[in-house]
């Protein structure tokens, strides 16, 4: 449920510098009042100078007047805690206005990155994802709010540009076969020549252009599954349990271009998604598969150690770069080869690492120096009972 957005109100309103404010004239007022009780319990307990005289003791005051001691006594009390009343309530009061005003100034000043942090938060928007605070003061935590701030939104420009970047892209490819359906179809209505044969060749194009972007769908939903990570379920998985299958679906293809496979497949329990878990195979299966050359090798192989249960998928192939490796894991990367004029999506290491990090998992690949690559993942090894 989406929470209302809390509009400002007009006038006075309990603001947080509001709020230190009064509770720091509260404190000064306290603490004055406080000295001032202190001194005048002081001040009652000390002035007792005719205690010491004896009964019946006259004192002879500078006017001539003379008065019993005892009375002079009372009398300076008196005339002292009232003299210290009102002075304290004066000083107190005077304090208290100073220190108010200085702590409104001083909170504003201290709270100024705060209204630079909503300011720039309202005025946040897909065009204005680049701004930021930059907060020069005292290192503070204001000052880690400040840069906490900065930090997200770097984050979320990344993710907003790593956003448009995959709408462009994903537009693109379901934009290409949908083109060229209409294209075939366009141009064989146009024949009023048209025989049998010419419609079936229009027909088989039709068909591999719509399997094409349906096999994009489905890649893009399983991607929106494994990130969302909604609706997964969790089952005793072994790792490797997919790899024959997926072999088996890429059979033609393995025996078209006479690639030798290797496989070593040993128990890798785990606790998961078995269709997600079976597609992660499929999609390195197949990656292995559509970038090998003409009498390649795939090696496969499965095992657990330690805490892991992993899965290690190798080829032959072209030459890949290692710094270009991280970037296979991007939607719609190639390996070098982008969007046009490769096989496949470049969906599948998207979604293996999607879903790796759904099941608390990692992945890694490492180039090979003659070309092609070994891609392994390590998911939470299922405890045994």
């Amino acid at each position: 449920m989406t929470r209302p957005v809390r509009v400002p109100r007009r006038g006075l309103r309990p603001t947080l510098r509001l709020r230190l404010t009064l509770l720091n004239g509260v404190l000064l007022v306290g603490a004055g009042v406080l000295l001032m009780l202190v001194a005048w319990l002081v001040v009652s307990a000390v002035l007792h100078p005719a205690d010491e005289l004896a009964a019946g003791t006259v004192v002879r005051l500078a006017d001539g007047q003379q008065l019993d001691a005892r009375h002079w006594q009372e009398a300076v009390r008196a005339a002292a805690q009232t003299e210290l009343t009102v002075k304290g309530l004066v000083a107190v009061l005077a304090i208290s206005v100073v220190g108010v005003l200085g702590a409104y100034a001083v909170v504003g000043r201290a709270l100024r990155p705060l209204h630079q942090v909503t300011a720039t938060a309202r005025k946040l928007g897909g065009e204005t994802l680049d701004q930021r605070i930059r907060y020069t003061g005292a290192d503070d935590e204001v000052a880690e709010l400040a840069d906490t701030f900065d930090a997200m939104l770097d984050r979320l420009g990344a993710a907003f540009t790593a956003q448009q970047r995959f709408v462009a892209n994903a537009s693109h490819e379901l934009r290409t076969p949908l083109a060229v359906m209409r294209t075939e179809i366009d141009v064989t209505l146009s024949d009023p020549a048209v025989d049998i044969a010419e419609l079936r060749r229009m027909a088989t194009v039709v068909r591999d252009a719509s399997e094409r972007a349906n096999a994009l769908v489905d890649a893009l939903l399983m991607l929106a599954r494994s990130e969302g990570r909604t609706g997964l379920r969790n089952e005793p998985v072994d790792l490797g349990a997919g790899v024959l299958g997926a072999l088996s679906a890429m059979e033609r293809e393995v025996h078209r271009i006479k690639i030798a496979v290797d496989t070593q497949l040993h128990p890798a329990p785990v606790i998961g998604d078995p269709s997600l878990l079976d597609r992660l195979a499929g999609n390195l299966i197949e990656n292995a598969v559509r970038y090998n050359h003409l009498g390649g090798q795939i090696w496969v192989e499965s095992r657990h150690d330690g805490e892991y249960a992993r899965l290690m998928v190798g080829n032959t192939g072209f030459k890949v770069d290692q710094a270009d490796v991280p970037g296979l894991f991007e939607p719609f990367r190639r390996g070098g080869r982008e969007r046009t004029g490769a096989r496949g999506s470049g969906l599948g290491l998207s979604i293996v690492r999607a879903v790796c990090v759904a099941h608390g998992g990692t992945v890694g690949a490492v180039a090979l120096p003659g070309g092609g690559m070994e891609v392994t993942i390590a998911l939470p090894l299922a405890s045994v009972k």
